[in-house]
């Protein structure tokens, strides 16, 4: 019977459904779910295969366990009770490289690091039998949640954070994370027969994730993870059997309709060489547009958008909005979404949103405004031939 751990995906503040819903397509059982946390259960090889398909998540990391603290004392009991041998090797550099504390009667980060290690090096000398833990090989890194009162510990199995896909080192101003594009396209029910817009595009973010998931290219593909170093615990064949299935499931055949609009040239440049470092420059056609000449001929497509936002821009914004709203109007059949810390963006928009939903992006509170157009009509099915 193979083993099966608790692993721990962190994700936007309010979007933990979206994870939920791609966490159960993968096959895994959902155990817990947080703010900005969903805790699921999975075999070894759940640290490849989450980290290479998930979208929306920000890292996946590996429950090492949860207990109750009050006291640095406690904390250090707890700490020390959990099975480290179990997961770092005796040459592990192991440390607590985040602890945040929500409601805890412990909540200065840089003791609860300092405890955490201190208790982990004690249990790991005695496991081992050794006088000094040498730190010289893999890296596990920690990250902490202390909620109530109650610690949980996981081990950082993927490094340089999931939105970073690495096919994004042009960007613009007030960029939107990768993985926050990717949930946000999910809670709208577009799919890759459906046309697509955003005329706002700047580094070409929304069209490119759309695009990968129109030919269901697995974001984590074609990159590296902490994880993989972890050679006493995943195996490797893990790795290459993940990459594999992600590599079988590509549609070659995709031809979807999406189109990315920017007034600015560098930022239609920009996202043009974004989409071909992601592979999809094929699948996305790139314009620079203002969005007063936001049109087009088809019927039943999709807005999806972050239109420019921030004090640095209040004069111009009353206008902007409006112009899209105008635009949008004309697009009678068409869907919009779009997300902005604009506080008057329905005013201007002249339309109230079916719902809004808030989101923080970094440490902007958002709303994700949602502008539902009509169904298109249901295909007829094709005659049966004589």
């Amino acid at each position: 019977m193979s083993v099966t751990y608790e692993w721990i995906a962190p994700c936007h503040f309010g979007l933990e459904a979206v994870l939920k819903n791609e966490l159960t397509a993968l096959g895994y059982e959902i155990t817990e779910t947080t703010d900005g946390r969903v805790t699921f259960r999975g075999g070894i090889e759940a640290a490849a295969r989450a980290n290479i398909f998930l979208r929306t998540a920000e890292r996946v990391l590996l429950k090492a366990g949860s207990f109750t603290a009050r006291s640095f004392d406690e904390l250090f009991e707890g700490t020390k009770a959990l099975p480290w041998e179990e997961f770092i090797p005796k040459d592990g550099r192991v440390w607590v490289t985040k602890a945040s504390s929500v409601k805890s009667q412990l909540f200065s980060p840089s003791d609860i690091q300092s405890v955490m290690k201190k208790a982990i090096v004690e249990r790991m000398k005695a496991a081992m039998h050794l006088a000094v833990i040498p730190e010289t090989g893999a890296s596990f890194p920690l990250r902490v949640f202390l909620l109530k009162d109650v610690v949980t510990v996981g081990i950082d199995t993927t490094g340089t954070s999931l939105h970073k896909r690495g096919y994004r080192p042009l960007t613009v101003e007030a960029p939107i994370s990768e993985t926050l594009a990717a949930a946000l396209i999910k809670l709208t029910p577009w799919n890759k027969d459906r046309i697509l817009v955003d005329p706002f595009c700047g580094s070409g973010t929304f069209p490119i994730e759309a695009a990968l998931m129109a030919a269901n290219i697995a974001p984590g593909l074609g990159r590296e993870f902490l994880a993989e170093d972890w050679k006493a615990l995943i195996p490797r064949r893990a790795w290459y059997e993940a990459a594999d299935e992600a590599e079988s499931g590509v549609d070659k055949t995709a031809a979807p309709d999406i189109q990315g609009y920017d007034i600015d040239a560098d930022a239609v440049k920009a996202a043009r060489e974004n989409a071909k470092l992601a592979g999809v420059d094929h699948l996305i056609h790139f314009q620079q547009r203002p969005v007063s000449a936001l049109s087009h001929p088809k019927k039943y497509g999709f807005i999806i958008t972050n239109p420019p936002y921030g004090e640095r821009l209040t004069a111009e914004l009353p206008e902007l909005y409006r112009t899209f709203g105008e635009r949008l109007a004309a697009l009678d059949s068409w869907s919009a979404y779009l997300i902005t810390s604009y506080e008057d963006a329905e005013r201007y928009i002249g339309k109230k949103a079916a719902k809004n939903r808030k989101i923080y992006n970094g440490m902007i509170k958002t709303y994700f405004y949602s502008f539902p157009g009509p169904k298109p009509p249901a295909r007829r099915p094709a005659a049966p031939q004589a």
